[in-house]
């Protein structure tokens, strides 16, 4: 089967650069399948898992707390928010962040401005996705 690089870069370091078949993403649009020879384009990201595909078996599964994914037909190139590969993502941690993100929501909720509304609630979003990562890890 084809392949096409795969780069995932966190604002800490680089996770994953390498040759793969194919890679789901979490598009705010929807899970996203990406496989060689995909057209161009550039998606937003949401919480949610990206799960990589070699040799015809899942190899890997990592957790995006949001970001922009670079799509062209023989290259990959996510920009992460927050990454963790999903063996070491805390469900009580997550939990945590979750707590703290509903706290954050309903403080700025009725003061706010409505884009300070807006990227709380997709902090919320985004924990409530991964605790349910870590709970299905």
């Amino acid at each position: 089967m084809a392949t096409f690089l795969l780069e995932l870069v966190s604002p800490e370091k680089l996770l994953l650069s390498r040759q793969v078949e194919m890679a789901t993403i979490p598009a705010v649009e929807g899970e996203m399948g990406v496989l060689a020879g995909h057209a161009p384009m550039i998606v937003a990201l949401k919480g949610g898992v990206i799960r990589v595909r070699e040799n015809g078996a899942e190899t890997e599964k990592l957790f995006v707390a949001g970001g922009f994914a670079e799509v062209s037909p023989e290259r990959v190139t996510i920009l992460a928010d927050e990454a963790t590969p999903l063996p070491q993502l805390s469900r009580a941690g997550s939990e945590r962040k979750l707590a703290e993100a509903e706290a954050a929501l309903a403080t700025v909720a009725a003061t706010e401005a409505p884009e300070k509304r807006d990227a709380a609630l997709i902090r919320v979003l985004s924990a409530k996705a991964a605790v349910e990562a870590a709970e299905a890890a």
